[in-house]
């Protein structure tokens, strides 16, 4: 039985789902937003320096690899936002669009109509810059987009590190290599950022917000979904359970839009007939759309982690402790300035390591020594420059464990399979190792780390990138994008096959976008929502 019925339903309440639902309310349809996450009330989603302390709070899901062959049989981990907000409430905020490259080949690759000045007019649709305006940026929109406002000295000893190996200084690493602007993406400079007022600014408080009182627009947490319900190739609604009930079925009259991100959104199609038969078969689950594709160029950025202690305490572990971190909390508390106004990814940077006249390399630093989900951080201080590829070779792929909703899928990226990843991480070693040998940084550092002085020869650095490259958080393409036989959805984003079901996630991108993936999900999202006003 039908608990209720809406126009449209939008599973995954993350970086792109919020963004059609806030347009698809605007617009006047009634519209049911299912998180499987929590609400994203939590302090530390709010202050920016607070995703140094979200690992444990239980808003995100880690999610492991099968042993990796090419990363020394490692099991590796990708975590990804269980909140409304989804990754732009646990994210490094950074506002990156990549290159317009990217879009171009993407476009030129079957995905018609998505080239760079396709898509362009999109972003700027979303943002409100602080500082940036004119053709290349928006003012008006209601993502935040704005200049640090608190920046640790070791960023700035970065920045200048930077300079001093010659790398040129980068005001708006969004501004493309047009209209003379020969840099591009390259060199070194702050980061902008999704914040405003010293707060983080997700999908849920810049896009979501803006209907929340609409009674058109219903929002349920700690619903996960566990399938579509299909009237032949037409999708009449989805089976969801709720926190402290059993499954329930809500219906959709228009369409159902899938957000539910790269790991998922290809999980719900496979448990609800709609992927690749064959595999389908495997745990008795009737193909309705035979999709071969669904699942298949799973691929992410990796990175590795360059690590140095400092001479002195001056990292910003020292304001975590204490009477610092109480003052700090206050301080942002009353009035939202401060160290917790910081991104922690305050600098950075791209650089073109192989001569190809495009940057092949990202470095995100902090002002900090930092871990990851399986590795604790060293004690004491220090600093983290980690450099990372941009364009994989790699591609992997993930399939159904079984045909039970709450099993875990297999994920099997493939990660550093192809040998020009691992080259690219080789030569992100030696840029970093450059850096710190620069009077800005060489000042301050007292030893190496991570890889370690006595890690010098090729076969030692390449070792080093296969045990401990990690995952950047940016999985994208299980749900690719095109017109050939194994794109998953049309340059419509509506599933191929299917009447009435789109994707709004960045499962769709056919590759990964020369940065970090959050803007270029939230333009996916605003694109969504006019291919469905279209349809309409």
């Amino acid at each position: 039985m039908t608990e209720a019925t809406f126009d449209y339903i939008v599973v995954g309440g993350g970086s792109g789902g919020n963004v059609v639902a806030a347009r698809l309310v605007e617009a006047g349809n009634s519209v049911l937003v299912l998180e499987a996450g929590r609400s994203d009330r939590h302090p530390f989603i709010h202050a920016p320096a607070g995703l140094f302390m979200l690992r444990d709070t239980g808003h995100a899901t880690c999610h492991a690899t099968v042993p990796q062959a090419h990363a020394n049989g490692r099991v590796m981990y990708i975590p990804t936002g269980s909140v409304l907000g989804g990754g732009s409430s646990v994210n490094g905020m950074i506002y990156m669009r990549g290159e317009p490259q990217d879009y171009d080949e993407w476009r030129d690759g079957g995905a018609t109509g998505w080239g760079w000045a396709d898509v362009l007019p999109f972003f700027r649709k979303s943002e409100a810059n602080q500082r940036l305006a004119g053709e290349m940026h928006g003012t008006v929109g209601p993502l935040p987009v704005s200049d640090p406002t608190y920046v640790h000295p070791l960023s700035h000893a970065f920045l200048r590190a930077a300079q001093q190996a010659g790398h040129p200084w980068n005001h708006d690493f969004n501004q493309g290599a047009t209209r003379g602007n020969r840099h591009g993406q390259l060199g070194v400079g702050f980061y902008q950022t999704t914040t405003r007022g010293g707060q983080r600014a997700s999908t849920s408080t810049a896009f979501l917000s803006r209907v929340r009182r609409d009674r058109k627009l219903t929002v349920w947490v700690d619903s996960p979904v566990t399938g579509l319900v299909l009237d032949g190739r037409r999708a009449t609604g989805v089976r969801v359970k709720r926190m402290g009930g059993g499954e329930k079925i809500v219906g959709a009259r228009a369409g159902v839009v899938l957000a539910a991100g790269t790991l998922v959104t290809p999980k719900l199609l496979m448990l609800s007939g709609i992927g690749p038969g064959g595999h389908l078969n495997e745990f008795g689950i009737k193909t309705e759309i035979d999709l071969s594709g669904v699942g298949q160029n799973l691929h992410d950025h990796l990175e590795v982690q360059i690590s140095a202690r400092l001479k002195g305490p001056v990292s910003l572990g020292r304001e975590r402790a204490g009477l610092r971190g109480i003052r700090h909390g206050l301080e942002w508390l009353l009035q939202r300035s401060g160290v917790l106004t910081s991104t922690i990814v305050e600098a950075g940077g791209f650089f073109d390591t192989d001569d190809d006249g495009r940057p092949d390399i990202q470095i995100h630093v902090v002002p900090a020594f930092s871990g990851d989900v399986d590795r604790e951080p060293p004690s004491g201080h220090g600093l983290c420059i980690d450099p990372g590829f941009l364009r994989p070779k790699s591609r992997g792929e993930l399939r159904l464990a079984n045909a039970d909703p709450r099993t875990a899928p297999i994920i099997d990226p493939h990660y550093l399979e192809a040998p020009e990843d691992v080259a690219t991480l080789v030569r992100g070693v030696r840029l970093t190792r450059e850096f710190l040998r620069q009077p800005a940084l060489a000042d301050l550092v007292s030893e190496e780390v991570l890889p370690g002085t006595g890690v010098t020869s090729a076969e030692a650095v390449e070792d080093f990138v296969r045990q401990y490259a990690k995952t950047t958080y940016h999985p994208v393409g299980t749900c690719r994008m095109g017109t050939d036989k194994e794109a998953v959805v049309d340059p419509e984003l509506k599933l191929r096959g299917a009447e009435n079901i789109w994707i709004a996630d960045a499962s769709v991108m056919p590759s990964i976008v020369s940065g970090n993936t959050n803007a270029p999900t939230i333009m996916i999202g605003e694109r969504a929502a006019e291919f469905i006003f279209r349809s309409g």
